[in-house]
């Protein structure tokens, strides 16, 4: 599927197009799994959430006339809130997780043309699922570091300012000091974009595939940044177009179970399975659009890594020599079969 070469950007996109094509059956099983297990635990989460402070609602928002809401009923509802954004936070970095350390273990097989399983990669994508999660994690926030110091600077000076001209003032500028700190993001993402791949392919930590990544991209840095580019905009457009079908379908079933919905009472039978309907379209869109939204995107970040090696580090040689050091098939055991047909003698002057 890919080319044991340095590539270029057709060769990245052909074989990101060509390892889906060859393994969508799994990609789109992992998606499906991921969202089945990671959907049900946040509805958990907000469920738990909203039941242990239900009681708080109705004095926060529905305070007597002139009242200003108690601290008492205030602060559950906040803590609750900063509680269930941190799980849910949590919960969604580790599905993606799952998917993104897929990519790399089926470009992995792909590389070498080795066929596997999807229990096999299922397995190999669960167990490096962490650790590309504390990849992500430690480079999305090192990236976000400049907006980060740039909040750190602007905001005492907002509340220190008070109210009046100057305090506007203080709004006006945060967007250019955003503007001023994006490059500076954008450099640090692409630096450590390929993380996420060294963690599968080499079995490496998060701390030691940034680092990794670091030297891998040197040099490169541009060349990189305009693939990862390109990439990211072609899977946003095919997740875009892939989900269009699955969107029009759900919206004109769920039509009949909003034109049957009444002031008062049940669904009808018919306006629930149409509702069940629609949410499932809508459910297999979404998944559909995050095979190759998150799919696509980790699988050209994973051609890069391999392109990387293969001009850096010989590693197109290395694959080479170890698919020719395979050992052969073992020969078939057991007598030898008889021969068939009239047998030549010896000697017959023949050559």
């Amino acid at each position: 599927m890919i080319p044991l070469r340095p590539l270029s950007l057709g060769d990245i996109i052909t074989g990101s197009f060509a390892t889906i094509r060859g393994h969508w059956k799994t990609l789109a099983g992992v998606a499906l799994a991921v969202q089945a297990v990671v959907l049900p635990v946040m509805a958990l989460v907000v469920g738990i959430a909203v039941v242990s402070v239900r009681s708080h609602f109705a004095p926060v928002f529905h305070p007597p006339f002139g009242e200003d809401p108690a601290p008492e009923h205030v602060v559950p509802l906040v803590v609750a809130a900063v509680v269930v954004f941190a799980l849910l936070m949590a919960v969604g970095v580790l599905g993606m997780a799952v998917i993104a350390a897929l990519c790399p273990a089926v470009l992995k097989e792909a590389v070498t043309g080795r066929p596997t399983t999807f229990r096999a990669l299922w397995r190999a994508s669960v167990r490096r699922a962490p650790a590309v999660a504390g990849a992500m994690f430690l480079s999305g926030l090192i990236a976000a570091s400049p907006v980060f110091a740039v909040l750190a600077v602007w905001l005492p000076l907002v509340f220190s300012a008070g109210h009046g001209e100057s305090s506007l003032a203080l709004l006006g500028i945060l967007p250019l000091l955003m503007l001023a700190a994006a490059p500076a993001a954008v450099w640090l993402g692409i630096r450590f974009g390929l993380a996420p791949a060294v963690v599968v392919m080499e079995g490496a930590g998060p701390v030691t595939a940034l680092r990794r990544s670091t030297a891998l991209v040197r040099g490169e840095w541009w060349r990189i940044f305009g693939y990862t580019v390109v990439s990211v905009m072609l899977a946003g457009a095919i997740s875009y177009a892939t989900q269009i079908p699955f969107n029009l379908v759900g919206s004109f079933a769920m039509m009949p179970a909003l034109n049957g919905l009444p002031e008062h009472g049940a669904l009808s039978a018919g306006a629930v399975a149409s509702l069940v309907l629609a949410l499932v379209l809508l459910f297999l869109g979404g998944a559909a659009g995050q095979v190759f939204q998150i799919g696509f995107s980790h699988l050209a970040s994973a051609m890069l890594y391999v392109d990387q090696r293969i001009r850096r580090e010989g590693l197109a040689e290395a694959i080479l020599t170890d698919l020719a050091a395979a050992p052969a098939p073992p020969a078939p055991t057991g007598p030898a079969p008889a021969a068939t047909g009239p047998q030549r003698p010896e000697g017959d002057g023949q050559s």
